[in-house]
């Protein structure tokens, strides 16, 4: 089998990649406004500004959040920094102004992705939601629109960057169904919503909720009919039967203790693999991450391609796949065997 890692922005590699190639695709995106994965670059102002909040700023989190409902917060600068005036430059996907245009972004790249796969090729998404206000910066107006302000220790720099129709404080935005509605709406089949139940989920310190247990992985195919395996994963039923597998997925979610935010279980992916590629075939993460699905791909006897932007990932990938994956599998990254 083979891993091949590429470093770059997925939007530019998928279009590289050969078209009606790869069986199916395996992934869990950034989710909007919740992470910063470091990949930007600072334009004038002062080199030495953290272009952070700092008063927000945790060691445990280089996002600058801390206990805050689904959100960046004011720690993270998107766009500009209000304290030195330096411009943000940066590819990654999940700092949008908006829902809305994260959706359409993301949309765009699952579009790429369509092409790549095979026509009797599968979508696997595993996507969050996020909260609008918790910290992001936003100024509610009185007719309902939500202003976006810089905001420094109380103090409002520059002018509002732009509107957001339609939201509220405390709105959940509703980020999985817009986008499963998009993807649908652009010619992908939107199959089935699959429901990841957390038995020991993230703590949130919020009294006027439930604590979120929970998040979706849409199954979304490129035609009508596609590959489907339901045989590699039936589940147990009480009396020794098997059954049809249901859409509701208990898996703890597995903290993993090199630098990455967001690693998703293998057991949860395990699944998607089974069903969505058969042995032998070549599974697909545009966001590659920490390398579970390549990893997971490999203990399965299929192949994989993975993107990641962030170079320092794409060496967390190297060292986990070269210390998990068997000795017989050929890790490649940018097309050098390593």
């Amino acid at each position: 089998m083979t891993i091949k890692i590429l470093q770059g922005n997925s939007l530019d590699i998928l279009g590289d990649l050969e078209k009606d190639s790869i069986d199916t695709c395996v992934t869990s995106p950034p989710y909007w406004g919740l992470r910063d994965y470091g990949t930007a670059t600072w334009v004038g102002g002062d080199p030495s500004c953290s272009h952070k909040r700092d008063s927000k700023f945790s060691e445990s989190c280089s996002t600058g959040q801390k206990n805050l409902e689904g959100a960046i917060g004011d720690g993270i600068y998107k766009s500009e920094c209000p304290r030195c005036g330096a411009i943000r430059e940066d590819e990654q996907l999940g700092l949008e102004e908006t829902p809305e245009e994260y959706v359409n972004k993301m949309a765009d790249l699952f579009d790429k992705v369509k092409d790549v796969l095979k026509p009797e090729g599968t979508l696997w998404l595993n996507i969050g939601d996020s909260y609008i206000g918790g910290g992001r910066g936003y100024e509610y107006c009185d007719d309902g629109t939500i202003q976006q302000n810089h905001i420094d220790a109380g103090v409002k720099y520059g002018k509002p960057t732009g509107k957001v129709q339609g939201y509220k404080p405390k709105d959940l935005a509703g980020i999985p169904w817009m986008m499963a509605f998009e993807l649908r709406r652009r010619g992908w089949w939107l199959r089935q919503d699959i429901i990841w139940s957390k038995p020991n989920p993230m703590p949130e310190s919020v009294t006027d909720r439930c604590t979120k247990s929970h998040e979706y992985i849409f199954l979304l195919s490129k035609s009508k009919n596609y590959y489907y395996d339901y045989e590699a994963v039936k589940e147990e039923a009480i009396g020794g039967e098997t059954r049809n597998k249901r859409s509701v997925w208990t898996v703890n979610p597995k903290p993993y203790k090199e630098a990455h935010f967001a690693v998703y279980p293998t057991k949860l992916i395990e699944p998607c693999i089974l069903a969505g590629c058969p042995e032998g075939g070549t599974v697909l993460d545009p966001f590659g991450g920490s390398g579970t699905t390549g990893l997971v791909a490999d203990r399965l006897k299929r192949s994989a391609v993975l993107i990641e932007l962030n170079p320092d990932y794409v060496e967390i990938m190297r060292k986990r796949l070269e210390g998990d994956a068997p000795l017989f599998t050929d890790i490649n990254i940018d097309g050098i065997n390593t």
